[in-house]
């Protein structure tokens, strides 16, 4: 018996020395060509002060930018039950058409940004059957406006739906699942790209449901302890980890795995253009900023797209502070 259990626990240690060098000491292959893309929020442009437009002009002429991931709001879009205002969103497409860049768009109730669910108010006094019918049909209208666009290279649904964070009413795999469905129906020529935390999840069920697996890559952030204290701290993942990840992605379900939110941007205990352009810097700058790049490329991942961008222009125009922009451009 005592045999046996050495043996038992000789056998444990190995398989924990295994899984330890597996995800955390081992090295990815290096990634010979790298996308390296944006996402932009005219909500988080509005937010920041910009003019919207000038800053998307800016990202697309300026940076270079050839790959995009957009993020229209719901309750922007259609503010008033079946009255659909589509015109900024247009413009968004048509202008990544002129420039020859590729969109990825996100579609549904959960596109990012705070709150993360972005609900109409009329919709707010709809029961969750009505609301998921209301946002079947906002679908609906949006992959018949756009599916004829030559920009757009994959649909999104949600944004890290299954992953519960944000202000939303309720979380719901199968009808996820209906929403896929529904985009599929509609355009069966693009993939559909699920997302979920790359820090905080597996994976495995966002791979069941999508083409694509978009995962989220945060490094420094606020950690909340109670609503007096927290502090910023490094997330404590080596990059190896999400290759390793993308790798059993790959091997089970025969899916790829791009990072579709790369943070370069703060991330601070409040909203972060609520606190001063110091306690901004806590979290991201140039330096931190460069490290994330570093990180990135040590994934082993192929596509990433940079969380932050509008803040980058929003510090050179604003704050005298072009330094991440330009070294931005150094990847487009």
């Amino acid at each position: 018996m005592n045999k046996f259990l050495k043996m038992i626990s000789i056998i444990f240690i190995i398989l924990v020395l295994f899984v330890l060098y597996y995800f955390f000491i081992a090295k990815a292959p290096e990634q010979k060509k790298i996308i390296w893309g944006v996402n932009f929020s005219q909500m988080q442009s509005e937010a920041l002060k910009l003019n919207w437009k000038e800053t998307y002009l800016a990202i697309l002429n300026d940076l270079g930018v050839k790959n995009i991931k957009i993020l229209p709001q719901w309750d922007w879009i259609e503010g008033k039950r079946n009255d659909f205002y589509f015109n900024d969103v247009d413009w968004q497409i048509s202008q990544a058409e002129k420039h020859k860049a590729k969109i990825i768009y996100v579609v549904g109730m959960k596109t990012g940004r705070w709150p993360e669910c972005h609900v109409p108010m009329w919709a707010n006094r709809l029961s969750k059957q009505e609301q998921q019918d209301e946002i079947l049909k906002y679908i609906k209208e949006v992959i018949i406006r756009y599916k004829g666009s030559e920009a757009i290279v994959a649909w999104q649904a949600e944004n890290e739906p299954l992953f519960k964070f944000g202000q939303c009413p309720w979380y719901d795999k199968d009808f996820l699942i209906k929403e896929v469905a529904l985009i599929k129906s509609l355009d069966s020529t693009r993939p559909v790209i699920i997302s979920d935390s790359g820090e905080q999840s597996s994976w495995l069920k966002t791979a069941k449901i999508g083409d694509i697996v978009g995962v989220t890559m945060y490094r420094k952030v606020w950690v909340h302890i109670t609503n007096k204290f927290g502090f910023y701290g490094i997330f404590p993942i080596p990059p190896v980890f999400y290759y390793h990840k993308a790798q059993i992605i790959k091997y089970l379900f025969n899916k790829d795995v791009i990072s579709t939110e790369l943070q370069a941007e703060p991330w601070a205990y409040k909203l972060f253009y609520e606190v001063s352009i110091e306690e901004q810097e806590k979290s991201m700058n140039l330096n931190q900023f460069k490290q994330n790049i570093i990180y990135a490329q040590n994934t082993g991942l192929s596509e990433f797209y940079f969380w932050g961008t509008e803040w980058w222009y929003w510090l050179k125009e604003t704050q005298n502070k072009p330094e991440i922009w330009n070294e931005a451009k150094k990847l487009f």
